[in-house]
């Protein structure tokens, strides 16, 4: 009896059976145990039997052999013109009345031992996965320290840029002459306030390092975390995102990009963690 199990990484469990016909009422026994310890991936469970392997040479039995000798004894005598048995039939019938021993709990047992197997393979491979993912959240954390001190400079920039167009406008189209000095400053300052406020990207920088935090708590935590880590994913892509659509500087877009690369090799590994 040999139990056999492979893996592919999945959002979700998607378990399939290969099964001898004799085992076939043990399916719902055999998937409870395969689901109360794999709770992600595509998995197939293939078992094989040492009756499977020499079904093609039964070996038959005395008795087996008198009983069937007997019987077409009896057959000939009421059907003369019946042909003998071949001895391919006569296996046949012989594999089929033989009885078997009982194959449920050595099935049981070995369906543990591979689950057992597969736990242990996964546990080393959840190491590593976590180890990449420490050095994504590393390479994300330096990158959000290298945007905060390009914010000031770049929203200082902009807001002066955006001061001096008004300005030009204003001359351009003769408002500047009906309405007071004074109050075209304060709508000009009120704007280029407003402006400041839509490129500001403090808030989005503050979000994706909480974000790394709760993904490297939960690494550290173990347990059943992929589905959990694949919406802070989301999150840290959604942040992102939005950084790179209000960056107002070169540098800021760069950063956004790399942290979009990071982000979706994250995203990659996280498939494989249960």
């Amino acid at each position: 009896m040999s139990a056999e199990l492979r893996s592919v990484n999945g959002r979700f469990l998607d378990l399939s059976l290969r099964l001898p016909d004799e085992l076939r009422a043990l399916e719902p026994a055999l998937r409870e145990l395969v689901a109360g310890a794999v709770k992600r991936g595509k998995v197939e469970l293939r078992i094989s039997t040492q009756r499977d392997a020499d079904a093609g040479l039964p070996s038959p039995g005395a008795e087996q052999l008198n009983r069937l000798s007997r019987m077409g004894d009896t057959v000939q005598s009421w059907l003369p013109k019946a042909a003998p048995l071949s001895v391919h039939e006569a296996l046949q019938w012989c594999r089929g009345s033989a009885a078997g021993e009982p194959l449920d709990e050595p099935a049981l047992q070995a369906v543990r031992d591979a689950v057992a197997a597969l736990r242990e393979a996964r546990g080393r491979e959840g190491e590593r996965l976590a180890a990449v993912m420490h050095e994504r959240i590393g390479h994300l954390r330096t990158l959000a320290e290298q945007a905060k001190p390009l914010l000031p400079a770049v929203v200082q920039r902009h807001q002066q840029r955006f001061l001096e167009r008004w300005h030009e406008a204003l001359q351009v189209s003769g408002a500047a002459q009906s309405v007071s000095a004074e109050a075209l400053q304060e709508r000009a300052l009120n704007e280029a306030a407003a402006f400041a406020i839509r490129i500001d990207v403090a808030e989005e920088l503050a979000r994706l390092t909480a974000h790394l935090d709760e993904v490297e708590r939960l690494l550290h935590k173990g347990g059943e975390v992929g589905k959990r880590l694949d919406f802070l994913i989301q999150e840290l892509q959604r942040e992102a995102n939005t950084l790179g659509s209000k960056s107002a500087a070169l540098e800021l877009t760069r950063i956004a990009v790399e942290m979009k690369v990071a982000i979706e090799q994250m995203r990659e590994q996280v498939q494989n963690i249960e």
